[in-house]
């Protein structure tokens, strides 16, 4: 027996594209609904439809990605539940075929539902073919005269244009014939029940379908030979082989002529009379096929025998191709704007889909009936259509996998009008109404008609409605044909210009309904109207009507819920909020309410930008009034409670703004704001625009701070009015799963998790009057009105929750639609709650820009849930990511702390715990992300988009955590923030060394001289927009006393540049710190070390960091730089000089859309005063986006104070902003000052031999204690195949301070500097750096090494040979092979691991899609490791 192995690598759940779909068909009496199995990389799921749920995933293939998938049923045992089916299932995947049998055991579970048990056991296993496997069909032997018993066939459709037919019961291959047509295909499709109506459609890399099928040839001559099993069809044929006295051949129906580029995909028609063809010319085209030859056709003359030359073949073939007759092309479709990638065909429609990640449904006229846009990245590869449940699947390289199902209106070919929900569309409810002064006439309108101004849902069935002449109705709904008109109110000859609503249920009874209903007239007049509706009576109050300003000067009414019916708003043209109070001194009754109501103004609300207020939302217990203006603009006023709740009248107070954010939604107006409380004292804005955009903030009280945290775009809708989350998820804003809103013309319903369009009304866009209401479960439940001309229209669907089956839904979750380029493992430790911890987290950036977070659950082997992070700046590719969770402690006097307050707070200021993620890509776009852990704070987060369970909705709340965005930096268009080095062996002085920074040559601004640039030196060239960062790597610092938390983040450019950058926290502001030099190559992979090192004898006691810096090069070279000068100078001058006092550092990113913060602004300079001639803010470069705390007239006197300090900055959060330098004021003589250069400690050169793709440290096993000297391992993976692993230690040297004149030097300039403890010179290293061994593993992949990982004990790689590779490391950098594995993922380019316990990793990988593996080791094996450390 085999002696077992001490360790274990297992392969796990892939996530990426979708490669195979099929239906397997249920009994009837079971469900009219099949379930469906769907290839994903090396394994296929089975999902069940009808619940929207995943049964179970198994593993076929290794290293082999499925291509497709076919299924037969054997047996059906039982006629009712319980029962047992059985299905034959044949997956393939290039030249891999396996038969497997598929077993359900179908019970009935709680509550009804149907309860499967799926087992899947492997039949056969082909053997290897010597082309591709293009298809495969099962059909019945019963007609065929093979001397095998009756039973199921499987026919395989090969790249070489032949037929392979084995016997699926036993391992044997009965038929072989190859078309004497010899070319490659790209697609083949087969299509018959038996050997005899077979017939094969061939795509040819020609553009060409050729059509063709077997006929026996009753003349040949027995043999009586057998087919006898191979092991290896790679060299065989069995062309000569004959069945029964009878051979088989090739004969030809048609050949298609049309398509001007590849076929890549063919389908048949249920009856073989139509073939479906699509195209790499983007069009897709219907064919009508023959059935048979003409009988004076010479078969023998196209046949293909095994005694034929091959020469003699092909001149038969094409002789008789030319005398077939060709058939005609029915449709030829365009629509598409790419290549389309597959297709099917019903007797009543025809379905498309292509790399415009579209899926279009047409009718047999050729007419466009449908198109559902709902998948992302490189295109959806499959889709599948089950006419007799009308079910339509799509499935593309996003992972995700889509139900819609169509209406059967489709099938009569009438083109869908409204996209709503479609199996309810016939449920759904269109009709119009017309105001009791209407329905007699239906004239033109003129002036003096009477029109709809306003209109506003309250429930399902009631709406109120105000028109131009003054008068308010309530209108009961019950039936279409049952509409009851009731005048609540007239308020005079002026029209009602708004309204506001206020619902509230009084009682417990379910259907007990308080309306409060305050609309403002031209006069100036509010009129307040309470509407009591239940089932025991209908009850409308006397209206109190005052005056609330002038004439034409009432523009809103706005009630708000956290002060109920006792307050309302208005607001005027200008910008002025009114406060009312209502006081009610009845105790019961309607008919008391008017004579003891008193109205009172007891506070007025003035915007600082005087611009009319659209929405507001108030919290009472946190004192916080939030108003959104038609400019896009935010503004936070405080709401005294004692104000609210003083008993006696209270004269007018007017209150200021406390704070403001300016262009909130660009210039768009804002159409809603939700608040909700965050932390003690910390209050969650949500709000909503006219610029498509879903905008999140934080309101501190106690730094009374308004903080920009994180922003959605909702590309398909260009004004979001609301969003709103379903019955099921939890009161949390970040958790809306529903976006209401318009695209041009059309009311939509969009879902945030599934992306998936729920409701689609053309209205003629959001001016008209209009109004919605949603039940809990927007799909099921939702009513649109909206007027045009006279009549109001109104669609209404409201189907019980539970009743129906919801449709379209998600099976597989959604993921990146291109390939991932980076991923890390993000991991809290003990900050993060049980809940959260217990799952894997990951996250990716892809090549369309996004980043992902992905949670996977190890107890149940599979990827739950993925979020949409955000996306970079104009889809920049995202290259590398680095996740930051550790904070550095400077000890000792390397820090001053202000103790004072400085008015900008985040989640940071009261932690220390400060998780960061940092993405860089393509047009060197650098984003920080701020960890957001929603289990700790009891807030549950829907991330799932794929339903695991029986719910109405496809998402559920789960524990979880997400990333907010920070801040992003992004060098200005045609500008570069990095400067080429000439002479890189050029010596620079020390005191230049110490804080000189480089300024931007190509700012904006006012002044000449910041041009005055030396050619040699100047930024920028003609190719710097093709710029993009290569890699990063990052760490947290923060001073002993100090509040202030500096992410330190190391950037590498493809233009051969390395720069050190600085994140300042909480306020967001970006410093350029210092250029690492020497470089002769870009550096692809960086790593960094913080080494614990001991101070200078005198400061004994004490223990401070050193941060190493390495870096792999193009030209195969490793270079170590020490930072620590750097870091430690710029740590003790940003405390000293708190520049976050002067610069404003609240902005929203910019998204791309004209109206959303794109524009540029003026140049900080313009801020300071002409006069002052100390500030040297000329080199400025900004953009606008700023909150503008600080006023003009006090800028320039805030920047004066600085002006020794900071040379240019940057608005750090805005996207388009540079970076801020430090120190080049103090040296007035130099106008083009240099940045600072950190010299490498050492370089290593040519340790690959080209590129070096990939690195990583880790501290070895033998000193995890050892807190004197530091001992690492770094591993690093390259193109020439090969590992490399290096040992080195990082020792503390004493510092030698910088020379007396050197100091004197500094002195004279910058006498602020001359205390200083550490040297910042770039050739000065606080630590001695020692390589101990190093060793080189030659052939550790067959490809290219692309990623690598080590905790010092074990290591694992990847590469593009698509597998991963574990070794031990042995004593000396010794790598011993112990378990390699074939992956899913094709073209990987990034691993990472994670500690799970004792000789116990997860690794994931990352390229086209993305597995998780998993990795133990035996006790012994723990037992050798231990007697080895």
């Amino acid at each position: 027996m085999a002696e077992e192995s001490p360790w274990l690598l297992r392969s796990g759940q892939y996530l990426g594209e979708i490669s195979a779909l099929c239906f397997l068909p249920l009994p009837s009496q079971i469900s009219s609904f099949p379930f469906l199995l769907a290839g994903t990389g090396s394994q296929i799921l089975l999902y069940d439809v009808e619940a929207g749920k995943m049964l179970n995933s198994f593993h076929v293939f290794e290293g082999i990605r499925v291509h497709g998938i076919s299924c037969t049923l054997l047996e059906c045992t039982g006629f009712r539940l319980p029962m047992r089916v059985a299905f034959r299932i044949a997956v393939f995947g290039e030249r891999r075929v396996k038969l497997f049998g598929l077993h359900l055991k179908l019970a009935l579970g709680c509550q009804n539902h149907l309860k499967v048990c799926a087992e899947l056991n492997l039949v056969h296993s082909l053997p290897k073919f010597r082309h591709w496997v293009l298809d495969a069909c099962f059909f019945k032997g019963d007609d065929m005269s093979f001397e095998q018993e009756a039973g199921s066939y499987l026919a395989l459709g090969l790249s070489d244009n032949s037929i392979c037919v084995c016997n699926s019961s036993i391992p044997k291959m009965v038929l072989e014939v190859r078309c004497p047509e010899r070319c490659l295909l790209y697609s083949m499709r087969l299509w018959g029940s038996n050997l005899k109506t077979l017939r094969v459609a061939s795509g040819t890399i020609y553009n060409e379908i050729i059509v063709w099928k077997l006929v026996p040839q009753d003349h040949c001559s027995s043999s009586g030979s057998s087919v006898k099993d191979s092991k290896d069809h790679s060299g065989s044929s069995c062309n000569n082989v004959q069945f029964n006295d009878q051979q088989y051949e090739a004969i030809c129906l048609s050949r298609l002529i049309g398509h001007e580029g590849s076929i890549f995909r063919i389908a048949w028609s249920s009856d073989g009379s139509k073939l479906m063809s699509v195209s790499d010319d983007r069009s897709a085209r219907l064919w009508t096929v023959s059935a048979s030859r003409k009988d004076s056709d010479d078969l023998k003359e196209v046949v293909h025998r095994g005694s034929i030359g091959l020469a003699e073949r092909k001149y038969s073939f094409d002789e008789k191709l030319e005398a077939a007759v060709p058939d005609s092309v029915g449709l030829v479709l365009f629509g598409h704007n790419s290549r389309i990638w597959d297709c099917c065909i019903s007797d009543s429609l025809i379905v498309t889909a292509g790399e415009d990640c579209t899926c279009r449904v047409w009718g047999m006229h050729g007419n466009q009936l449908k198109m559902i846009n709902e998948h992302t990245g490189r295109g959806i590869w499959r889709c599948l259509y089950d006419p007799n449940s009308s079910l339509l699947i799509t499935a593309g390289f996003d992972s995700s996998i889509k139900v819609h199902r169509l209406h059967p209106s489709l099938s009569g070919g009438s083109i869908e009008q409204n996209e709503e929900v479609e199996q309810f569309k016939g449920m759904t409810e269109v009709f119009t109404i017309l105001t009791p002064n209407l329905s007699e006439q239906l004239e033109l309108m003129d002036s003096k008609s009477e029109y709809v101004r306003c209109l506003r849902f309250t429930q399902k069935d009631t709406i109120y409605v105000a028109t131009n002449h003054g008068y308010l109705h309530h209108v009961k709904l019950s039936d279409p044909g049952d509409v009851k008109w009731t005048e609540l109110v007239r308020v005079g000859e002026f029209p009602i210009v708004c309204m506001d609503i206020l619902s509230m249920k009084p009682s417990n009874l379910p259907r007990d309904v308080e309306d409060w209903i305050a609309v403002g007239d031209g006069k100036g007049n509010v009129t307040v109207v309470r509407v009591s509706d239940g089932d025991c009576a209908f009850s409308v109050c006397p209206a109190l009507t005052w005056s609330a300003g002038m004439e034409r000067q009432l523009l809103g009414t706005y009630w708000c819920k956290s002060l109920k019916h006792r307050h309302v708003f208005t607001a005027d043209p200008r910008g002025i909020l009114k406060l009312w109070r209502i006081t009610d001194h009845s105790e019961s009754g309607c008919d008391k309410y008017i004579k003891k109501c008193e109205v009172s103004l007891i506070a007025e609300f003035s915007s600082c930008f005087g611009i009319r207020i659209m929405c507001l939302d108030a919290l009472l217990d946190e004192e916080v009034l939030v108003c959104g203006d038609q400019r896009g603009n935010l503004i936070i006023f405080r709401l005294p409670k004692s104000l609210l709740l003083a008993e006696a009248v209270v004269p007018e107070v007017n209150i200021p703004p406390l704070k403001y954010f300016k262009g909130a939604h660009g210039i768009s107006s804002v159409a809603s704001i939700t608040l909700a409380t965050f932390y003690i004292n910390q209050v969650e804005i949500h709000s909503t625009g006219g610029d498509g955009c879903i905008c999140y903030f934080k309101y501190d009280r106690d730094w009374q701070s308004l903080e920009f945290t994180g922003m959605k775009q909702v590309k398909e809708l260009s004004l979001i009015q609301s969003v709103s989350a379903d019955g099921s998820t939890s009161d949390n804003l970040v958790c809306s799963n529903y976006a209401v809103g318009f695209a041009s013309a059309h009311f939509i319903i969009w879902n945030l998790t599934s992306e998936i369009k729920v409701v689609q009304v053309p209205c003629g866009g959001w001016r008209r009057p209009h109004s919605y209401y949603l039940g809990d479960v927007p799909e099921l439940q939702n009513c649109f009105a909206f007027v045009k001309g006279h009549v109001i229209h109104i669609h209404r669907l409201w189907v019980p929750v539970g009743e129906r089956k919801l449709f379209p839904q998600v099976l597989h979750i959604q993921y990146h639609g291109k390939e991932i380029h980076s991923l890390c493992f993000v991991s809290g430790g003990s900050h993060l709650s049980a809940n959260v911890a217990k799952y894997s987290w990951i996250a990716t950036g892809c090549e369309d820009g996004t980043v992902r977070l992905t949670r996977y659950s190890p107890e149940s082997d599979d990827w739950s849930a993925s979020k949409l992070l955000g996306e970079h700046v104009g889809g920049s590719a995202v290259r590398s990511l680095c996740f930051v969770s550790k904070i550095h402690i400077i000890t000792g006097d390397q820090s001053e702390v202000s103790n004072e307050r400085d008015g900008c707070s985040l989640a940071f200021d009261n932690t220390d715990y400060q998780f960061l993620l940092i993405s860089v890509g393509a047009k060197r776009v650098l984003t920080a992300w701020l960890l957001c852990d929603s289990g700790s704070n009891n807030k549950e987060e829907s991330l799932d988009v794929g339903a695991k369970e029986n719910s109405v909705t496809p998402s559920r709340a789960l524990p979880s955590v997400s990333f907010q965005w920070l801040s992003t930096d992004m060098p200005p268009k045609f500008s570069s923030t990095h400067r080429r080095i000439n002479n890189i062996d050029e010596k620079i002085g020390p005191v230049k060394n110490a804080l000189n920074k480089s300024s931007n040559p190509t700012s904006t601004s006012d002044s000449a001289e910041s041009m005055d640039v030396d050619s040699k030196s100047c930024f920028g060239d003609k190719n710097e927009n093709d710029w993009r960062y290569l890699a990063v790597t990052a760490f947290l610092v923060k001073g002993a006393d100090c509040r202030l938390t500096v992410c330190f983040i190391v950037v590498a450019c493809s233009d051969a540049t390395l720069m050190l950058r600085a994140l300042l926290l909480p306020h967001r502001l970006w410093f350029d710190v210092a250029l690492l030099v020497p470089l002769s190559s870009p550096v692809l992979a960086l790593q960094h070390v913080v080494v614990p090192i001991s101070a200078p004898s005198r400061d004994k006691g004490q223990i401070h960091s050193a941060y190493i810096v390495i870096g792999g090069s193009t030209d195969g070279s490793i270079t170590y730089w020490d930072l620590t000068g750097s870091v430690e100078g710029f740590m003790q001058q940003i405390s000293k000089h708190q520049p976050e006092k002067f610069i404003d550092c609240q902005k929203r990113p910019r998204t791309g859309r004209g109206s959303q913060g794109g524009r540029w602004w003026r140049s900080i300079s313009n801020l300071s005063s002409k006069t002052d001639t100390i500030s040297t803010w000329d080199t400025v470069d900004s953009r606008e986006g700023s909150n503008g705390h600080i006023p003009d007239s006090e800028a320039g006197g805030s920047l004066s104070k600085i002006s020794n300090m900071v040379n240019s900055a940057a608005i750090c959060s805005q996207t388009t902003g540079t970076a801020t330098s430090l120190g080049s004021n103090m040296f007035p003589n130099n106008s083009s000052s240099e940045i600072c250069e950190v010299q490498a400690m050492d370089v290593l050169k040519h340790i690959h031999q080209s590129g070096v793709n990939c690195l990583h440290v880790s501290r070895s096993r033998d000193d995890q204690n050892d807190q004197d000297g530091s001992f690492y391992y770094l591993v690093s993976g390259g193109d020439d195949q090969s590992i490399h692993c290096l040992a080195f230690d990082v020792a503390p040297e004493l510092m030698n301070h910088v020379s007396e004149n050197e100091n004197s030097d500094v002195a004279n300039h910058t006498p602020e500097l001359s205390n200083m403890k550490f040297s910042l010179r770039g050739g000065s290293n606080i630590c001695s750096f020692r390589i101990l061994y190093r060793e080189r593993f030659a052939s550790a992949h067959s490809s290219a090494v692309k990623g690598v990982w080590t905790d010092g004990i074990w290591v694992f790689s990847t590469g593009l040979d698509q597998r991963v590779r574990c070794w031990l490391l042995e004593e000396c950098g010794k790598l011993s092979e112990c378990a390699p594995l074939i992956i899913s993922v094709t073209e990987p380019e990034a691993l990472d691991a994670k500690v799970c316990g004792r000789n116990q990793y997860q690794i994931v990988v990352s390229g086209r899609g993305m597995q998780m593996l998993t990795f133990s080791a035996c006790h012994d094996m723990e037992g050798n490791l231990e007697g080895k450390t």
